[in-house]
């Protein structure tokens, strides 16, 4: 993995401070909840901020208790350096979660997230 995965990473973990790399590339965010995602197709700081919203924009809004939203809300604008709320992830989720739509995804980043671009 290259250093400045390696550095992004490290970045993540400072705002989930229970996440660590697990074996095949996982890296597990939450582990009381298993929230998770893989990192081994991770090239640049963009495609881990991409990955990031597509699979916490999900938990941080839903799936998980109010406490647990709450935290990864916090600990995902913590790291992206936003300050998204509940409705807004829910429509981030509706439109870019789980990688339903990488282009607008890409494009959704690109834009320093511009919440226009998801409608």
């Amino acid at each position: 993995m290259k250093n400045e995965i390696q550095d992004c990473i490290e970045k993540l973990k400072e705002s989930f401070p229970k996440a660590f790399v697990y074996k095949n590339d996982e890296l597990i965010v939450e582990p009381k909840n298993n929230i998770y995602f893989r990192i081994d197709d991770i090239e640049s700081e963009f495609e881990l901020r991409c990955k990031v919203i597509s699979w916490l924009s999900r938990p941080s809004h839903k799936g998980v208790s109010d406490w647990w939203q709450v935290r990864i809300r916090n600990a995902m604008n913590k790291f992206l350096g936003t300050s998204f709320t509940p409705d807004e992830l829910r429509k981030i989720y509706t439109y870019v979660g789980c990688g339903c739509n990488d282009k607008k995804l890409k494009a959704f980043v690109k834009s320093g997230y511009d919440l226009s671009l998801l409608a």
